[in-house]
């Protein structure tokens, strides 16, 4: 489900969850805070998923660039609910999210999981060059925690260990969203928004 401030007693247990996989893993990630989270809650701009209370899975999205790009970003799921399909269905939830809140926007994906790359590549992105990608600052910044953030500096920005995917709108067929996820958005962003066909 979209994420609301209900949510919020979720942040640590999710915040958590995406360090101990960075570690496993033996990856980076770009660190975030709880009222980073907890703001992304506020602003249906997260998917949770639950099963009963117990967290089961989260991602969120993000604008830059003046809303031209938009990251779909933080994609976890707990441990004991791996293996299930949970993270494609998160995946797909948050793209058709930023699809319908900004359907000119290009989306992108920074990621070193195989399994992220093949979900992005279904949903129609391609891999590009860092090039390609926002040039906000804001963004790159977002990169300071990760522990490869030295090849991102070594190579003037060029490339690192993640793989850049792009997901260009002006490709593809306009998303389809449910009508009460369009009603929250507009009481949220206080505008007035058609369903796409």
């Amino acid at each position: 489900m979209v994420a609301d401030q209900e949510h919020e007693q979720y942040i640590d247990t999710i915040l958590k969850t995406i360090e101990e996989a960075a570690k496993v893993r033996g990856t980076g990630i770009a660190k975030r805070t709880h009222e980073y989270l907890a703001t992304k809650m506020r602003e249906a701009k997260a998917v949770i998923a639950l099963h009963g209370d117990r967290f089961a899975g989260f991602s969120y999205i993000e604008t830059w660039g003046n809303r031209e790009y938009v990251t779909t970003s933080g994609l976890i799921v707990h441990p004991d609910y791996r293996g299930l399909g949970l993270a494609k269905r998160i995946k797909d939830m948050t793209f058709t999210l930023a699809r319908i809140r900004w359907p000119h926007a290009k989306i992108f994906s920074l990621t070193s999981g195989a399994a992220v790359m093949a979900m992005n590549t279904a949903l129609g992105y391609k891999p590009v060059t860092f090039a390609d990608l926002t040039d906000d600052e804001a963004f790159w910044r977002g990169c300071e925690g990760c522990i490869n953030v030295d090849v991102l500096h070594r190579t003037n920005r060029k490339y690192c260990i993640c793989t850049g995917m792009l997901f260009d709108p002006e490709e593809h067929l306009p998303a389809k969203i449910p009508e009460n996820v369009i009603r929250r958005i507009q009481e949220i962003d206080n505008v007035h928004l058609q369903p796409l066909p």
